[in-house]
């Protein structure tokens, strides 16, 4: 985890000693965002290309998913900061909790998008309208509704 400078009116917790549950990454998510700075703020229906890679042991999972469907993914923040309580984004006028906003900073950096499915290949779906660094790790797939 990157730990960056606090703006002013952001304020820092102390992270916990223990971890409560195990999460298996299931896969790699590929975007043509090489930083954050370089991510959108949301993913959008038209935006590029991406590409969900599935690791092996999870390839029959993907069974029945096809081009079209609407898919929520849910993924891991690994460059987010856990530790801010309160935080100073740079579009709102004053701070905020961490709960009041979508910022990636949070206790547990999970992100879920819901993207269109252009296309299924073997171990991997290719879909629009993520918003996530190239690399970023994969958690789980759900079916969702458009």
């Amino acid at each position: 985890m990157e730990r960056g400078a606090t703006r002013p009116g952001e304020v820092e917790g102390v992270l916990p000693d223990r971890a409560d549950a195990m999460l298996t990454f299931i896969g790699r998510i590929r975007t043509p965002f090489a930083t954050r700075a370089d991510c959108p703020r949301r993913g959008a229906p038209d935006g590029p290309i991406c590409r969900i890679e599935v690791e092996a042991p999870w390839h029959p999972a993907l069974r029945g998913i096809e081009a079209g469907a609407a898919v929520e993914v849910l993924y891991w923040m690994h460059l987010a900061r856990r530790d801010l309580l309160v935080q100073a984004p740079s579009t709102r006028p004053e701070p905020l909790g961490t709960f009041a906003l979508r910022s990636p900073n949070r206790p547990n950096p999970i992100a879920s998008s819901v993207v269109l499915v252009e296309a299924v290949e073997p171990g991997a779906l290719l879909v629009r309208g993520l918003d996530c660094v190239d690399g970023t790790p994969l958690l789980d797939l759900k079916p969702a509704r458009r």
